[in-house]
């Protein structure tokens, strides 16, 4: 969740480790700060709270200058945000260390520390590992084996990188649960726990694996596996251009990225399902047998991709005929599954880097499953490397902290696994060619439904002065309504819920009253009509009613019902995609009206890297 940049160079290193920082942004964070060493035996600190801009000022105030530095954007697990918890974290004789992650023993490890005389200046875990690094440093000399020294102790989640006033040309990583890489350059090098903080630097880039320690220098990097062997990381090239995670004339990154939605599913699907074949190669080279093996699903994720996998139950079931199960990542690692036979386990992430989801992951690996398919829209991620076939989403940097161009390609990509589930089934090629041409349509009614946007705002200052919202679907649909919720209560702050609406007579109906607005998704399928009876239900109790319906299905404005108008001839398959749009829009909306932060709300961030 924290963010991580460093470098070291023949130039003064400051403005790319702040600009990399600012790039970070996006992940969540209540502190920043900088740690540089210009080539001698000086180290300089600065740390602020608050946003990454008041790290420039203070850096304005107090200019820093260096060829070598780490810097940190800390999101607050041990102890309140404050100055003296913002990394970097500083122990005797100048080592300095930024962290991402959980130290798990840390009380343990601080207790020992403490008997031998080493004074503690905040409550993090963090300042710990570098009151061991110092240590383990003043029994060797040697920065590279005390970080190695250190690791061995440590029980938990990290990624560290760690200077030395007593080495002043390197900075040595380590990597355990937590992601970290390595930026490529002419005569100079660099260290991120996000691809996106280089991109202005370098397009090369190394990965570090589970147990790596490495030493970056101006013309080298060393890397050393978890038993302490050389090893070689391959360098890849990053096909992320810089101005993708840029703003642009939009006011806020989500609004652009809402509206970046039929482009990033056009993306998602192309060269995938195509002539009205869906190509099962896109899955990976084994995906063929893997799928043909395949007799039942189990899929993991958390938060908005928990949300894209309930959708895709419905439709594996109904359309591939196979059962699945579906579970929140925290929740799978603990219950003890049991793995019926053939069972293709997929793991869903936009950063691949969810802890849960990759705890689940591993421990999928030893519990017999067929194959593990990860969904995911970072290539070079902990996920995509661990998991036998992958399907990328495309969705290309996504900035706020709530997800809306990720779900809905990972909606696109869920898709396409169904039809490829259902070929090997029993659906004719026909009935393919149907399919594959409804996820072909999906971006252009993302484009109709986008053009709602006037009328959602509009919406939206009915709902704003309201302290609660009650988001109503069924079917598939109801996933949807769930998505809505989370929209919602994320970026306004405005408590919502979502049930089934079939569930509203067992509870819900106790809290409508006309202070309740319940938001409804109401596509013309099978079940519409059994939807309508549960509106008829919300009015009989004098509950308002914001009804996102199809054309056709014969719900009309009145008095307490407010009927925004959806774009004809959505099917079932594809409304999942369609009216998960407005629903964007109205938090967006209601968010904007309200003044709050909508691109980093509070308490939140992009990338869940700790459980």
């Amino acid at each position: 969740m924290c963010g991580i940049v460093g470098a070291v160079a023949n130039r003064d290193i400051v403005p790319i480790l702040i600009e990399g920082l600012q790039r970070l942004e996006y992940r969540g964070y209540d502190s920043a700060g900088v740690a540089v060493l210009n080539g001698t035996h000086h180290m300089k600190r600065l740390r602020t709270v608050g946003k990454v801009q008041k790290l420039r000022d203070a850096l304005h105030e107090s200019p820093a200058h260096g060829n070598l530095g780490i810097a940190h954007t800390r999101w607050a697990t041990h102890g309140v945000p404050s100055e003296r918890n913002a990394h970097p974290h500083i122990s005797r004789d100048g080592v300095a260390i930024v962290h991402n992650g959980i130290i798990e023993n840390h009380e343990e490890l601080r207790a020992d520390l403490q008997r031998r005389g080493y004074r503690f200046d905040s409550e993090t875990d963090t300042e710990v590992i570098a009151h061991r690094i110092h240590l383990h440093l003043a029994g060797n000399g040697d920065l590279f084996a005390a970080v190695q020294a250190t690791v061995r102790e440590l029980h938990g989640a990290y990624a560290l990188a760690v200077v030395s006033e007593a080495d002043p040309d390197t900075i040595v990583l380590a990597r355990a649960g937590c992601p970290v890489v390595i930026g490529l350059g002419e005569n100079e090098n660099f260290v991120a726990s996000d691809v996106s903080a280089l991109l202005p630097v370098t397009r090369r880039f190394m990965f570090l694996e589970e147990g790596d320690v490495a030493a970056i220098h101006r013309n080298g990097v060393k890397i050393v596996d978890s038993k302490g062997s050389p090893v070689e990381r391959p360098v890849r090239e990053s096909e992320l251009a810089a101005e993708a995670a840029e703003r642009g004339d939009y006011p806020h990154y989500m609004l652009k990225e809402i509206y970046e939605q039929p482009r990033a599913v056009a993306q998602t699907l192309e060269e995938r399902a195509v002539g009205g074949k869906l190509l099962e190669a896109a899955f990976g080279p084994a995906a063929m047998e893997v799928l043909r093996q395949t007799d039942a699903v189990q899929i993991v994720a958390c938060g908005t991709s928990y949300h894209a996998a309930s959708v895709a139950r419905y439709f594996i079931e109904q359309i591939a005929g196979i059962p699945c199960w579906i579970d929140i990542a925290s929740e799978f690692r603990y219950r003890q599954p049991v793995v019926l036979k053939n069972t293709l386990f997929v793991s869903i992430s936009q950063s691949g880097e969810t802890a849960d989801t990759l705890a689940a992951l591993r421990l999928a690996k030893e519990k017999g499953y067929l194959s593990s398919l990860a969904i995911c829209n970072v290539p070079e991620s902990s996920l995509v490397r661990e998991s036998e076939l992958v399907m990328l989403t495309r969705a290309g940097p996504e900035i706020g902290v709530a997800s809306t161009k990720a779900f809905t390609t990972q909606l696109a990509a869920l898709g396409m696994l169904v039809v490829a589930l259902a070929k090997h089934h029993g659906i004719t090629r026909d009935r393919e060619r149907q399919l594959v041409s409804r996820l072909i349509e999906i971006p252009g009614l993302i484009e109709l439904a986008l053009t709602l946007d006037g009328d959602v705002r509009r919406l939206a200052e009915k709902i704003k002065d309201k302290n609660h919202a009650l988001f109503l679907g069924r079917g598939a649909l109801f996933p949807i309504a769930m998505e809505g919720a989370l929209k919602l209560k994320e970026i306004s702050y405005l408590h919502a819920e979502a049930y089934a609406a079939g569930e509203l007579k067992h509870g819900p109906l106790a809290l409508v009253d006309e202070d309740m607005p319940v938001i409804v998704v109401a596509p013309n399928n099978d079940l519409l009509e059994k939807l309508k009876s549960n509106l008829q239900e919300v009015r009989a109790r004098g509950g308002e009613l914001y009804v996102f319906a199809d054309p056709e299905s014969g719900i009309e404005a009145s008095d307490g019902v407010y009927v925004i108008t959806m774009p004809r001839h959505v099917s079932y398959f594809q409304a999942p995609a369609v009216y998960t749009v407005p629903l964007q829009l109205l938090a967006y909306h209601v968010a904007v009206l309200k003044g709050t932060d909508v691109d980093q709300p509070r308490n939140l961030a992009k990338s869940v890297t700790v459980e």
